[in-house]
């Protein structure tokens, strides 16, 4: 008797924009497409009070294979338009969010942290949207999912002094991680996981690619940030010009880090996975 073919690893996408103006031509096809790779997961995170609607939508249209998941947050690339009101706005849509129990649950809030790289943004008027948000995190016990560009040690910074000991801290996924091993451990000390995606797919991301291979497996959640941060495979096309990352990629991004860490693609479908369950706090699957 023939044995049944083995089932495809399940993957969790811990960052991806599906609610983004560049899927709203094939959205349906972006996630039918995710789900056939195994993607069985997207956390779908805001960036402002201008897209809560967009991600909470988004989120109830896709909630089988795969199932969206949302998370809501002020972007730090948003904050200079931002009224100081709409803090209050995220406190009352996650806790009503929170409350009924006909709305789908937010896993985190975000994306939300610290922009150096702007160079037109105010760097205290981000600081000051980024503790207050990390302190309405430590309150409803929510992760964070972290924008950390140019700015890592920034970030810790506001993260220690928010949250002080580590067992205050929710944890959450220091997103597009590009940081030094020394970084990289301190977050791991504050009880965070480390978002890979794309940028270890191209041979020049040297340093990002050592990181990959190095850090314990433990510490890693798979990530596309689509449509933005394109891995190495991507095309350009007469409507992306620049090219647009999908999160039915996920699995040929985790090749990449197979390879480098010279381990099957099992191995990395099962931990990842795990990792995204145990920071976000989703059933284990």
């Amino acid at each position: 008797m023939l044995s049944p073919a083995p089932s495809p690893p399940l993957w969790i996408d811990t960052h991806c924009h599906l609610d983004a103006a560049e899927f709203d031509a094939d959205r349906e096809q972006i996630a039918a497409a995710a789900g056939a790779a195994g993607v069985a997961t997207m956390i779908v995170p805001a960036v402002g009070i201008h897209n809560f609607i967009a991600v909470e939508d988004c989120c109830a249209h896709f909630r089988s294979l795969p199932a969206c998941l949302p998370a809501y947050g002020i972007h730090p690339m948003y904050v200079d338009d931002a009224e100081e009101e709409y803090l209050d706005l995220l406190r009352q849509w996650l806790q009503e969010a929170l409350d009924d129990p006909r709305t789908l649950r937010p896993v985190a809030i975000g994306e939300i942290g610290l922009d150096h790289y702007l160079p037109d943004s105010d760097p205290a008027r981000q600081e000051f949207f980024f503790v207050e948000q990390l302190q309405l995190a430590r309150e409803l016990g929510l992760p964070v999912l972290l924008h950390t560009r140019r700015a890592v040690d920034a970030v810790l910074k506001q993260l220690r002094r928010v949250f002080g000991a580590r067992s205050s801290l929710p944890g959450g996924v220091a997103h597009a991680f590009s940081g030094s091993p020394q970084q990289a451990e301190e977050f791991l000390k504050l009880g965070f996981k480390l978002g890979f995606g794309g940028g270890m797919t191209w041979p020049r991301a040297t340093r990002l690619r050592a990181l990959a291979a190095s850090l314990p497996l433990e510490s890693i959640v798979l990530e596309t940030d689509a449509p933005d941060i394109p891995p190495s495979f991507a095309q350009a096309s007469p409507q992306f010009p620049r090219p647009r990352n999908e999160p039915a990629w996920l699995p040929r991004i985790a090749q990449t880090l197979a390879e480098l860490r010279e381990i099957p693609l099992d191995r990395i479908a099962t931990q990842t996975r795990a990792n995204a369950c145990s920071v976000l706090n989703l059933p284990i699957f």
